[in-house]
This record gives structure tokens, C-alpha cells and sequence, in this order.
């Protein structure tokens, strides 16, 4: 099989080549609930694998460095007027390496070392790269962070104003990694604007969502928009910032020359596939049905007595504390890998337990929605997560291997959208 996919890589290096099959079956047949993965389309795989990974292009479309750009310089203009048009933006740079370096590039766009920033606290749902302090940004710029209220899993839009305005950060972030609620862009705004601070949306969960109609924009709302293009928007590794015009120049020169060379070109043509692909009628139908798939996800959950950190999901993604299960977040991740359910640990609001051994598993729905799950399925879904969960509690690797077979069986009906396996 993979001799055939993959004819000159397992010619020149059989080993590696062994290790792509590898990781072509395994995504065949394994139930994907990490939210922030996806499958991407072959269009996508093949234009992120195409000869423009020879191009060096340090600069802009007509403004290079070097000479030879005249398809490079059509690539990335049809990608920045994609996202524009698709995001309705004033600009957009689709030249950020990743999620974590596009956010670098908004602090040294609008902030200086020692500034107070203001972002989602990481165990409550936020990212490190908005001010936490192991991250580069809580080491480079004083990082103050707010959270959820105790009991709901919910922001307090009253208490994050309250919080701006005794700071007067110089950069807020909202949206985050694990956050199953829907993020009022306007109320940030409003906060934002009374606390004199420059907005920055964080969505790289939810862009696809966005792009669908299945959550709100932050457009219009905010100074800037951060995503990366994978995840629920279905494209490659790699990312963009979206902005007001005003805030162009700043943001074009911080990504190059601020923090990096020249743009991975073949990433840029995945993206804008990407992009012409989240802009047809059938990417809003696969929005909405992620989100249908989430609801119902949670509810069937709730029913198996599972806790769930907010009471369910907005978007794509369920956070599950498994405190009352007596079940650790790592135990059951780790027994769920075996029964073919691919999940994260991840910490929980308030949580007691330390990051690397948390209470939570976060799980979503946009992997399974993208190979033809629907919400009749969500209630074996939960069911199997269950008696997962159970047999961890147990040590019953019999049950996990039940669970494995019965997951198998029914992703070989649902084939993947770009896996060469049938």
C-alpha cells in the first residue's frame, strides 16, 4: 500500500516509509476526538506537497527579496484574498508559521517587553502563548490572567472588565484551547475599549466554525484576529492574522522582518485550497454538524453520568472532569488510545490535580464529522467512552480491546477524507 501511495519515499527510505502506512492506518481506524485535529482533503494534502517547497519568497507579493516570484507572489495573494473574503476582513497575512508564533508577532506588533497583557488563564481553558508564565510571553511581558466562574465554567464578563481596568493591559486575548462556550467578541470589545487595550480574538478552535456560520465573528469586533488553519478549518499546518486596516503595517512587519524569513509556500497553497473549500456551501452543512454532533456528544455523556465542566458545549469541543469517575484524566487517555479512541488529558477549571496528571480528558467533534458521523451515532460514541472509562477504573484490557474491535468495525464504514485506505 504504501509502496504505491508513496512510490519514491518508500523507494529511497523504506523505513520512513513504513512509518507514514503506519500512521495512515492507524488514522483509518481509530475514532479521532482530539479537537484541535482534523483530515484534510487530498486537494489540501497534494498542494502541501507540491514543487513550491523549493521557493525562497522572504517578503511580500511584489515586494521580494528574491527574484523568481511570479507564481509564488499569485499563490499568496489568492490565499490573502480568500481569508478576506471568507473572514470578512480588511487584511489578512497567511504567512505565520503557526498559532504560537502569529501570536508573537501581535506582541511585538503592539507591545513592548515588561507590558502588562491579559489573556485566559491556562488551566481555565486559556493558551500559554497569552501571557503564561512558562511560555515566552509570561516571561517577556507581565501576563495577568482571568478565568471562569466556579460552579458554571463560565466567563464573568463582569469580573474580566473589573480586572482590565485596575491593569490597563496593553494586549487582551480571548478565546482559548478549551473553552465549550460560546465567546461574546462584543462584550470583550466593550471591555476592551473602556480599558484602552488592542483586542486580539484568539480562534484557532473555532475558525472553521466561524467560516461555516456556526459561531460568531469576531470581525468588526476586534483588532485582530489569530487562527491557525488547521483544526476545524481543515487546512495545513500553519497561520494566519486578520486585521483592521490600520493595524496592517504593524502586523505585516512584525511576522516578516519581526520574527521570521521567508513563508513555507506549500503550506500557503494548502491554505488556500483550504480556504476555497471553506467558502462552498457544503463546508457551512460540516460547521453546523460539528456543533449538532458536540450537543449531542455531551448530552449522551450526561445521561453515563459524566461531569461535564460548563454543562455541555456551544462548539465543537466537550471538556469531561472525571473526579467523580475516580478515574485521573491521564488514566483514562491513555486506556481510551487503547480502545481506539484517540482523546487529550487536559486540566480542568479549579483543578487539584497537577497539569501533567490532570482530572480531564477534552474531547471534540470535528475529526468524526468530517468522515460522515452524525448526531445517531454520538450515542454509541458516548458508550464506548463509557465502558472505556470503566474498564481504566478496572484495569481491564479485555473491555479496552472489545471497545478497540467495535471501533474498527465502524470507522471501516466511514473512510477519511485524504487517507489512501478504503
Amino acid at each position: 500500500m504504501s509502496a504505491s501511495r508513496h512510490p519514491a519515499l518508500s523507494a529511497t527510505d523504506p523505513e520512513l516509509a513504513s512509518f507514514v502506512a503506519a500512521e495512515e492506518t492507524l488514522q483509518a481506524e481509530t475514532l479521532r476526538l482530539i479537537p484541535s485535529e482534523n483530515y484534510v482533503s487530498a486537494a489540501v494534502l497534494e498542494a502541501s506537497g507540491t514543487v513550491l517547497q523549493n521557493k525562497y519568497s522572504e517578503g511580500y507579493p511584489g515586494r521580494r527579496y528574491y527574484e523568481g516570484q511570479q507564481n509564488i507572489d499569485r499563490v499568496e495573494a489568492l490565499a490573502v484574498e480568500r481569508a478576506k473574503g471568507l473572514f470578512g476582513v480588511d487584511h489578512a497575512n497567511v504567512q505565520p508559521y503557526s498559532g504560537s508564533p502569529a501570536n508573537l508577532a501581535v506582541y511585538l506588533a503592539f507591545a513592548k517587553p515588561g507590558d502588562t497583557v491579559m489573556g485566559m488563564a491556562l488551566p481555565m481553558g486559556g493558551h500559554l502563548t497569552h501571557g503564561w508564565g512558562v511560555s515566552a510571553t509570561g516571561s517577556w511581558f507581565r501576563g495577568v490572567q482571568y478565568g471562569v466562574r466556579p460552579g458554571t465554567g463560565l466567563i464573568d464578563y463582569d469580573a474580566v472588565r473589573d480586572q482590565a481596568l485596575a491593569e490597563r493591559p496593553k494586549i487582551i486575548f480571548c478565546g482559548g484551547t478549551a473553552l465549550p462556550r460560546t465567546i461574546d467578541f462584543a462584550a470583550f470589545a466593550s471591555i476592551a475599549e473602556e480599558a484602552g487595550s488592542v483586542l486580539v480574538a484568539d480562534v484557532a478552535h473555532i475558525a472553521g466554525l466561524i467560516a461555516g456560520g456556526a459561531h460568531p465573528s469576531p470581525a468588526g469586533h476586534v483588532d485582530v484576529i489569530s487562527t491557525t488553519t488547521h483544526k476545524t478549518l481543515r487546512g495545513p499546518r500553519g497561520a494566519m492574522l486578520m486585521c483592521r486596516e490600520e493595524h496592517a503595517k504593524a502586523i505585516d512587519k512584525a511576522v516578516f522582518p519581526g520574527l521570521q524569513g521567508g513563508p513555507h509556500n506549500q503550506t500557503t497553497a494548502g491554505i488556500a485550497v483550504a480556504l476555497h473549500e471553506a467558502a462552498q456551501p457544503a463546508f457551512v452543512s460540516y460547521a453546523h454538524a460539528v456543533v449538532a454532533n458536540a450537543k449531542a456528544l455531551a448530552q449522551a455523556l450526561l445521561e453515563r453520568g459524566f461531569d461535564l465542566v460548563s454543562g455541555g458545549t456551544d462548539n465543537h469541543l466537550i471538556l469531561i472532569d472525571l473526579t467523580g469517575k475516580d478515574v485521573p484524566g491521564k488514566v483514562a487517555a491513555k486506556a481510551l488510545d487503547r480502545a481506539g479512541i484517540v482523546v487529550n488529558y487536559n486540566t480542568v477549571p479549579f483543578d487539584t490535580r497537577k497539569p501533567f496528571d490532570p482530572s480531564g480528558i477534552r474531547i471534540g467533534t470535528p475529526s468524526l464529522t468530517s468522515r460522515g458521523l452524525s448526531t445517531e451515532h454520538m450515542p454509541q460514541v458516548a458508550e464506548w467512552i463509557a465502558r472505556a472509562v470503566d474498564a481504566a477504573a478496572k484495569a481491564d484490557e479485555s473491555a479496552l480491546a472489545v471497545v478497540r474491535a467495535e471501533v474498527t468495525a465502524l470507522m471501516s464504514a466511514f473512510p477519511a477524507p485524504g487517507l489512501p485506505l478504503s
